[in-house]
Protein backbone atom coordinates (compact mmCIF):
# COMPACT_ATOMS: atom_id res chain seq x y z
CA UNK A 1 0.00 0.00 0.00
CA UNK A 2 1.00 3.51 -1.28
CA UNK A 3 2.66 5.50 1.89
CA UNK A 4 1.75 8.91 1.45
CA UNK A 5 3.21 10.66 4.43
CA UNK A 6 6.36 11.91 2.45
CA UNK A 7 4.21 13.48 -0.10
CA UNK A 8 1.57 15.12 2.51
CA UNK A 9 4.93 16.08 4.74
CA UNK A 10 6.08 18.83 1.58
CA UNK A 11 2.93 19.64 0.76
CA UNK A 12 1.65 20.51 4.29
CA UNK A 13 4.68 22.51 4.80
CA UNK A 14 3.93 24.81 1.61
CA UNK A 15 -0.07 24.76 3.00
CA UNK A 16 0.82 25.99 6.67
CA UNK A 17 2.85 28.74 5.07
CA UNK A 18 -0.12 29.61 2.89
CA UNK A 19 -2.19 29.88 5.99
CA UNK A 20 0.00 31.71 7.90
CA UNK A 21 0.92 34.28 5.20
CA UNK A 22 -2.73 35.37 5.34
CA UNK A 23 -3.14 35.60 9.70
CA UNK A 24 -1.19 34.54 12.44
CA UNK A 25 -2.17 31.05 14.08
CA UNK A 26 -1.91 28.69 16.89
CA UNK A 27 -1.65 24.61 15.92
CA UNK A 28 -5.22 23.58 16.48
CA UNK A 29 -6.78 26.62 14.27
CA UNK A 30 -4.02 25.65 11.77
CA UNK A 31 -5.24 21.98 11.80
CA UNK A 32 -8.88 23.19 11.85
CA UNK A 33 -7.81 25.25 8.41
CA UNK A 34 -6.52 22.18 6.93
CA UNK A 35 -9.06 19.87 7.60
CA UNK A 36 -11.70 23.14 6.14
CA UNK A 37 -9.73 22.21 2.84
CA UNK A 38 -10.30 19.13 2.54
CA UNK A 39 -7.29 17.00 4.36
CA UNK A 40 -8.41 14.43 5.61
CA UNK A 41 -6.65 12.55 8.78
CA UNK A 42 -4.54 15.76 9.82
CA UNK A 43 -4.21 15.98 13.22
CA UNK A 44 -1.94 18.14 15.64
CA UNK A 45 0.55 15.26 15.69
CA UNK A 46 1.02 15.99 12.49
CA UNK A 47 1.00 19.86 12.63
CA UNK A 48 3.46 20.31 15.27
CA UNK A 49 6.71 18.51 14.22
CA UNK A 50 6.28 20.59 10.97
CA UNK A 51 5.87 23.71 13.04
CA UNK A 52 9.24 23.62 15.11
CA UNK A 53 10.87 22.24 11.75
CA UNK A 54 9.52 25.56 9.84
CA UNK A 55 10.96 27.54 13.00
CA UNK A 56 14.22 26.05 13.44
CA UNK A 57 14.96 27.05 9.62
CA UNK A 58 13.65 30.70 10.34
CA UNK A 59 10.68 30.30 8.32
CA UNK A 60 8.41 30.93 11.19
CA UNK A 61 8.40 32.44 14.70
CA UNK A 62 6.76 31.84 17.24
CA UNK A 63 4.59 34.06 20.21
CA UNK A 64 3.03 33.19 23.34
CA UNK A 65 -0.21 35.09 23.78
CA UNK A 66 -2.96 34.84 26.27
CA UNK A 67 -6.14 32.75 25.40
CA UNK A 68 -9.37 33.49 26.15
CA UNK A 69 -10.42 30.21 26.77
CA UNK A 70 -7.55 28.90 29.19
CA UNK A 71 -3.79 28.97 28.74
CA UNK A 72 -1.46 30.77 26.72
CA UNK A 73 -1.14 29.69 22.90
CA UNK A 74 1.47 29.55 21.04
CA UNK A 75 0.98 31.67 17.67
CA UNK A 76 2.75 31.29 14.89
CA UNK A 77 3.90 33.53 12.27
CA UNK A 78 5.65 33.78 8.97
CA UNK A 79 8.93 35.56 8.37
CA UNK A 80 10.49 37.28 5.57
CA UNK A 81 12.51 34.29 4.71
CA UNK A 82 9.51 32.33 5.06
CA UNK A 83 7.51 34.66 2.89
CA UNK A 84 10.53 33.87 0.19
CA UNK A 85 10.12 30.21 0.75
CA UNK A 86 6.42 30.07 0.21
CA UNK A 87 7.01 31.93 -3.57
CA UNK A 88 9.32 29.48 -3.98
CA UNK A 89 7.02 26.20 -3.02
CA UNK A 90 4.56 27.75 -5.30
CA UNK A 91 6.51 28.28 -8.26
CA UNK A 92 7.95 24.53 -7.69
CA UNK A 93 4.46 23.37 -6.98
CA UNK A 94 2.46 24.58 -10.04
CA UNK A 95 5.58 23.01 -12.43
CA UNK A 96 5.44 19.54 -10.34
CA UNK A 97 1.39 19.44 -10.88
CA UNK A 98 1.34 20.22 -13.93
CA UNK A 99 3.87 17.88 -14.96
CA UNK A 100 2.50 14.96 -12.69
CA UNK A 101 -1.47 16.18 -14.48
CA UNK A 102 -0.16 15.82 -17.81
CA UNK A 103 1.47 12.17 -17.07
CA UNK A 104 -1.63 11.08 -15.93
CA UNK A 105 -3.73 12.53 -18.41
CA UNK A 106 -2.13 10.86 -21.38
CA UNK A 107 -3.50 8.15 -22.36
CA UNK A 108 -1.05 4.79 -22.34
Amino acid sequence: MYDKSQLMRGTLEGCILKILSKNTSYGYEIVTTLLGYGFKDIKEGTIYPLLVRLEKKGIITSEMQPSPLGPSRKYYSITPDGVEYLNEFKTNWKQISQSVNQVFDTEV
